[in-house]
């Protein structure tokens, strides 16, 4: 079996998935926030993420958007999905649906009520893998999981055949250090990439292979050009576009990604949609700064 892994580089633009309250998908609002990210420099759309909101939505719902998204790219650029559900038999499932829909790869991460254990994961990784012929990222996302992968574990996952990519929260020190010691875990060739718009770049700057982005979801001009300076390998332009983002990472930190992703996506005229329930919207108080911030960054690209 040939696994196509090169979907598993660059930048990768994470969107919301807007919805009605009934949690019904508005696939005409994602086709228009997909195709805003339709454009040279974003490398692949990661679809049902976090950002996404993939565990509030029905494996209907799920396939629904893949669809759509299918639809709005028609191949120009690789769509990578998350399966991750409680239940491996329902994650097997959610593969098996991205794999008809026309999804290019899977994010896959270790979603539980009850505290899991190293080998659980493992035999949730190993059922799912043999469910799908599709690309594997390991989803590592500990602040939403509260799992932690240790280096053993994610050899051993790194293992399978299918699997070949991590997506890692970028550290906030020693980014060349945490990169060398992650990758001495893979095969030659495993793609090793982070999340955290904030810190992202600089884990890219010492040889991460994909920012896995939010900003890029919403805002994707200022995103492409800041990983066009990491392609460059130029560490001053790059920090001086995260620097004229810090407004934007400092409402990721009050309020959270989901909430700013959906905030801006709602401003920008793309949807009108709050995120799921219990999740509630940015308070209408904060909406001028919200604005305010969108046009100071507006000004420089």
């Amino acid at each position: 079996m040939s696994i196509k892994t090169d979907i598993f580089r660059g930048l990768s633009a994470f969107p919301i998935t807007p919805a009605d309250p009934d949690g019904t998908v508005d696939t005409g609002a994602l086709v228009r926030i997909i195709e805003t990210l339709d454009i040279p420099g974003i490398d692949s759309i990661g679809l049902l993420g976090s950002t996404g909101n993939y565990a509030y939505f029905t494996r209907e719902q799920r396939k629904r958007a893949i669809e759509a998204a299918r639809q709005a790219l028609q191949g120009r650029k690789p769509l990578i999905v998350s399966a991750g559900a409680l239940r491996t038999d329902d994650a097997q499932n959610l593969a098996k649906d991205a794999e008809e829909a026309g999804a290019d790869g899977l994010l896959l991460a270790p979603v539980s009520y009850n505290q899991l254990t190293e080998e659980e994961v493992y035999q949730h990784f190993i059922a799912v893998a043999s469910s799908t012929t599709l690309p594997i990222c390991i989803y590592n996302t500990p602040s939403t999981t509260h799992f932690t992968f240790s280096d053993a574990l994610l050899a051993r996952i790194a293992a399978l055949p299918n699997v070949v990519a991590l997506k890692q929260p970028a550290p906030s020190t020693k980014p060349r250090e945490t990169h060398e010691t992650l990758s001495a875990n893979f095969p030659p060739g495993f793609s090793v990439g982070y999340s955290g718009d904030s810190l992202a770049h600089e884990s890219l700057l010492v040889g991460g292979s994909v920012w896995y982005s939010v900003i890029a979801g919403f805002l994707p001009a200022p995103s492409v050009a800041l990983m066009d300076a990491v392609r460059r390998r130029d560490h001053v332009e790059a920090r001086r576009i995260s620097a004229i983002l810090q407004p934007i990472w400092d409402l990721f930190q009050e309020f959270g990604e989901v909430r700013v992703a959906f905030a801006v996506a709602n401003e920008r005229g793309l949807c009108k949609a709050a995120p799921p329930r219990p999740i509630l919207p940015i308070d209408a108080s904060h909406h001028d700064r919200i604005r305010s911030v969108l046009a100071d960054i507006n000004k420089h690209f």
